[in-house]
C-alpha cells in the first residue's frame, strides 16, 4: 500500500532534521561549554551524535524544561500516552540537564514505585560516569537513589510514592508514573495516599521558587493528575497530547485524528491498540480522557447545585455513617454524609449538606459524626444495622457524651440514633436513589468532589464497598422514607416526634 504523501513528506521532513540537528551538534560541539545545551533534547542530541528520538511532542518537553530554568513556570503537568518517550526525555534528559545547568541545587524524581524512580538514577549517574559533562559525582556517590555533585551542594534523590523525604529539599520535583496500573487506579485508598504524599510530603520539602513536574498517563478521573486539575489547575501549565488529535487548538496544531507520533505509531496501529483495549482504558490511556466505567450506576450528568437561598426551609436532617469494617493504615474511610428533606413544594426533593467522610478509629469518626450533627442541628444518625450497628449506635453515643462534657453540643439534645436494616443488596439500594438523581430530585449543596467521584465510578459491583455513597443512600432513602426497616434507639427519640 502506498502511503499518502503527507505522511512521507513527514517522514522526509524528520530525516531532514536530524541531519541538521546533527550538523549543527557537531559544529558547535568544540565550541560550546559543556553546561550550556540549551534543551533536554539539544543535550541528548549531542551526547547521543543525534541518535536520541526527537518529535514535536518532546519539543513541548524541552520547552517546559527551559521555562522552569528560566522561571517563567514552576508547575508542568504532562499528559501523554504510554511509550511516547516522556519519561525519558523529562525524568532522564530533563533531569540531567537541570543538574548540568544548576549543580547547586537538588532534584527528586519520584515514581509509583522506588525501583522505577531508582532506574532513571541510575542512569544519569552512569551517564555522569562515562562522559564529560562539565560536573562529576563526589567520590563515593554511587548509589542510584541518591547522587551528590562533586563541589557543590547539589545532586538527586530518588524514591517511590509514599516514601520518605525528611531531610531532602528539592529545587525541581520530578513525578514520573505515579500510577502503576489499573488495579491501584481504581483503588481509593492508593488514590488517597498518593495524594496524601504529594501534599503533605513531597510539597512540604520544596525549597523557596522549586518547580514541579508530573509526567503520566491518565488513568482515572481521580488520580494525581485529576486531582490537581480539579484543585489547582489555574497554577499548573497543562500539556495535554492525546494520541489522536481531538480538538481545533490542538498543542501541535494538528488537524483531527492525527496521531500524536505517526512516524513511530501510525493509524492503523493506533487502532488496533483501540479494538484491544476498549473504550475506557483507551480513552483514559491514549486519550487522557479518564472517565467512570460504562456501567456506572450515578453519571455525572445527574448532578444538581444549589445554594443555602435555593434549599429553603428544610425538614427532618440526618447524618448517616458507613463505618469502616476493619482497623488500620489499609481500611475503608467511614463514610459520613448529612442530608436532608425538603419541605412545601420540594417535600420530594433531598439535600446532601455536607461530606465528613473521614480516614479515622471508632473515636475519630464518631466524634467527626456528633460534630456534623452539632453544626446542621440534625433530627437523627443514621446508621446500618448490619454490618456492626449496635456497635456503631454505642461508638456515637460515647461520643456524643464526651462532646457534652466539652461543651460542645450547644445545649442541643442528642439526636436519635437509627439504625435501618437494609434487606437487599448494594446495587438495589443504591438504584432507586441514582433514579432520584436523574430526574432531578437531589440536590448538593456545594461541589463534593470526592463524593461526587466514588459515586460516578462505582459500577455496583458487590465486593466494593464505597463508603461515602454508602452513606449518600443510606441517608437519602432514610430522609425520604424509602423502604428501610427501622430499629430506632432509645437514645434521643423525642427528637423525631414532631416529624
Amino acid at each position: 500500500m502506498t502511503e499518502p504523501t503527507s505522511l512521507l513528506e513527514r517522514r522526509l521532513d524528520l530525516l531532514r532534521r536530524e541531519r541538521e540537528l546533527r550538523a549543527q551538534v557537531d559544529a558547535a560541539e568544540q565550541e560550546r561549554p559543556k553546561t550550556e545545551d540549551p534543551s533536554p533534547g539539544a543535550l541528548a542530541a549531542r551526547i547521543t551524535r543525534g541518535r536520541e528520538m526527537q518529535a514535536r511532542h518532546l519539543d513541548l518537553i524541552d520547552s517546559a524544561f527551559v521555562d522552569i530554568a528560566e522561571r517563567r513556570t514552576d508547575r508542568v503537568a504532562l499528559f501523554m500516552p504510554p511509550r511516547r518517550g516522556k519519561s525519558r526525555r523529562a525524568a532522564r534528559w530533563g533531569a540531567l540537564w537541570y543538574l548540568r545547568r544548576f549543580p547547586e541545587r537538588r532534584v527528586v524524581i519520584a515514581s509509583y514505585a522506588a525501583g522505577l524512580a531508582e532506574e532513571h538514577g541510575r542512569w544519569i549517574r552512569d551517564e555522569l560516569a562515562s562522559g564529560d559533562h562539565g560536573i562529576k559525582l563526589r567520590p563515593g556517590s554511587r548509589a542510584a537513589n541518591r547522587l551528590d555533585i562533586d563541589g557543590q551542594d547539589g545532586g538527586l534523590v530518588a524514591v517511590g510514592i509514599g516514601g520518605g523525604l525528611t531531610g531532602k529539599g528539592a529545587d525541581l520535583l520530578i513525578i514520573d508514573d505515579p500510577v502503576k496500573d489499573r488495579k491501584d487506579a481504581d483503588s481509593p485508598t492508593i488514590r488517597k495516599s498518593t495524594w496524601e504524599w504529594f501534599t503533605d510530603v513531597a510539597s512540604t520539602r520544596l525549597h523557596p521558587g522549586a518547580a514541579v513536574v508530573l509526567i503520566q498517563t491518565r488513568w482515572h478521573e481521580d488520580d494525581l493528575g485529576g486531582r490537581i486539575l480539579a484543585r489547582e489547575a489555574d497554577e499548573w501549565r497543562v500539556l495535554t497530547l492525546p494520541e489522536l488529535a481531538e480538538r481545533d487548538d490542538d498543542l501541535l496544531g494538528r488537524p483531527r485524528g492525527e496521531p500524536l507520533w505517526p512516524e513511530r505509531y501510525d493509524l492503523a496501529a493506533d487502532l488496533r491498540t483501540r479494538k484491544s483495549l476498549g473504550g475506557r482504558s483507551w480513552n483514559a490511556l491514549y486519550q487522557q480522557r479518564p472517565a467512570a466505567p460504562e456501567g456506572a450506576v450515578f453519571k455525572r450528568a445527574w448532578f444538581r447545585w444549589c445554594n443555602e437561598a435555593d434549599m429553603g426551609t428544610l425538614g427532618v436532617v440526618a447524618v448517616s455513617v458507613d463505618p469502616a469494617i476493619t482497623d488500620g493504615d489499609d481500611a475503608d474511610d467511614t463514610g459520613i454524609v448529612v442530608t436532608a428533606r425538603g419541605t412545601g413544594d420540594r417535600r420530594d426533593d433531598a439535600f446532601v449538606l455536607a461530606d465528613r467522610t473521614c480516614h479515622d478509629t471508632p473515636a475519630g469518626w464518631g466524634r467527626a459524626a456528633c460534630l456534623a450533627a452539632i453544626d446542621h442541628q440534625a433530627d437523627a444518625l443514621v446508621v446500618e444495622d448490619n454490618q456492626g450497628g449496635q456497635m456503631t449506635a454505642f461508638v456515637l453515643r460515647t461520643a456524643w457524651q464526651a462532646l457534652e462534657k466539652e461543651r460542645r453540643t450547644r445545649g442541643m439534645s442528642m439526636p436519635a440514633v437509627v439504625r435501618v436494616h437494609a434487606r437487599d443488596g448494594k446495587r438495589i439500594r443504591a438504584e432507586p436513589i441514582a433514579a432520584l438523581y436523574e430526574a432531578g430530585r437531589v440536590w448538593h449543596h456545594g461541589e463534593h468532589a470526592d463524593l461526587e467521584d466514588q459515586m460516578c465510578s462505582w459500577v455496583g459491583d458487590k465486593d466494593s464497598s464505597p463508603d461515602r455513597m454508602d452513606a449518600v443512600v443510606t441517608g437519602i432513602s432514610w430522609v425520604l422514607r424509602l423502604g428501610h426497616q427501622v430499629r430506632k434507639s432509645k437514645v434521643g427519640d423525642r427528637r423525631l416526634a414532631s416529624r
